[in-house]
């Protein structure tokens, strides 16, 4: 199983060089590097020039705050500087995070989303082909492309698009433009398998996913000893409540059943309630959505539960995890 890695939210783009270099030492695959308080382009370009083969990712780099345009100079230059080893992954934030906080349109997000990667093809196709640019879409519209201002064709190709997706409507879109999905950490087995999948596979136009890449950060409850684990334990739900809380996420509660308890957990999230949140996640809850145990545990649990499902998996541990026990369960899932 391939795992890849994730590098800190609050990181700066030093640390997550710093990140990128410990991820190629211990072997992932791949590190992926959110975008939080930093612009996620400048921390990959220091990563790429520090590393030469862990894979790098943006995951995600927020697209309604850019327009194709933009996103296609920073991702060619990252595939650049780290000789192909690039993916770009793409998100879409949530509406009030894009127009109050990036001062940028909303509406419609699964279309506009559909129309900004086929942009962002067209605009490749350009600069590798040297053809007219010619893109008009609902939401864009890019139609000039000079040779002054063009790169010209990527000697390492242009990137791979992923896409993060929870509803059945941006995973189409997934399935249908883009090269892989970044699943989210609130996502169980039973809605991979009854609602993402038969969702990926309606935007393909076909059963065979191959060539697809499904990622999944899963939750992981590691410790060395019981007050550790209680204390990975109580991170995990605290992580847990804040996700459920979230509107975009509550598809996934409603289908097992849980929708109420989104409403709840909305509503106390108004309140920033986090401890109050937290103790609502039961045992239940917290079983559906992560694994628990030693690292010969959690590794056989997340092979047994994702094997058949995606290709590629991270561990997300929203606590202070041991870094020996977080490698030992890579080491396992690597050899599984």
């Amino acid at each position: 199983m391939r795992v890849d890695t994730t590098g800190g939210f609050a990181a700066t783009p030093l640390e997550t060089e710093a990140a990128a270099v410990a991820a190629e030492s211990d072997g992932y695959d791949t590190l992926s590097v959110p975008e939080t308080a930093h612009d996620v382009f400048v921390s990959l370009a220091l990563a790429a020039r520090a590393t030469s083969r862990v894979r790098l990712q943006s995951a995600i780099a927020v697209a309604f705050a850019r327009n194709p345009m933009s996103l296609a100079y920073q991702a060619n230059d990252v595939q650049e500087l780290s000789g192909g080893r690039f993916e770009l992954g793409l998100g879409s934030q949530v509406r009030p995070h894009v127009e109050r906080r990036f001062g940028m349109p909303w509406s419609r997000p699964a279309a506009r989303m559909e129309d900004f990667v086929s942009a962002l093809r067209a605009i490749f196709d350009a600069w590798a082909g040297g053809g007219r640019l010619h893109h008009r879409g609902e939401f864009y519209s890019h139609t000039l492309m000079t040779e002054f201002f063009s790169p010209g064709p990527n000697p390492h190709g242009m990137p791979p698009v992923m896409l993060a997706a929870v509803g059945e409507r941006m995973t189409e879109v997934a399935g249908r433009v883009t090269d892989g999905l970044l699943a989210h950490s609130l996502t169980s087995p039973s809605y991979l398998g009854g609602v993402t999948l038969p969702a990926l596979r309606r935007g393909r136009g076909r059963d065979d996913l191959s060539g697809f890449d499904v990622c999944l950060p899963v939750f992981a409850v590691l410790g060395a000893d019981a007050d550790a684990r209680a204390a990975a334990e109580a991170g995990v739900r605290r992580q847990l409540a804040f996700y459920a809380s979230t509107p975009p996420y509550r598809p996934v509660l409603e289908h097992h059943g849980r929708g109420e308890l989104a409403d709840r957990l909305g509503g106390l999230s108004r309140h920033q309630a986090w401890e109050e949140m937290a103790g609502l996640v039961d045992d239940d809850l917290l079983d559906l959505f992560a694994v628990a145990g030693d690292p010969a545990r959690v590794a056989a649990a997340i092979v047994e539960r994702y094997g058949g499902l995606v290709d590629r998996v991270s561990l997300n541990t929203p606590y202070d995890a041991d870094p020996a026990l977080v490698l030992d369960t890579v080491t396992r899932l690597r050899s599984a």
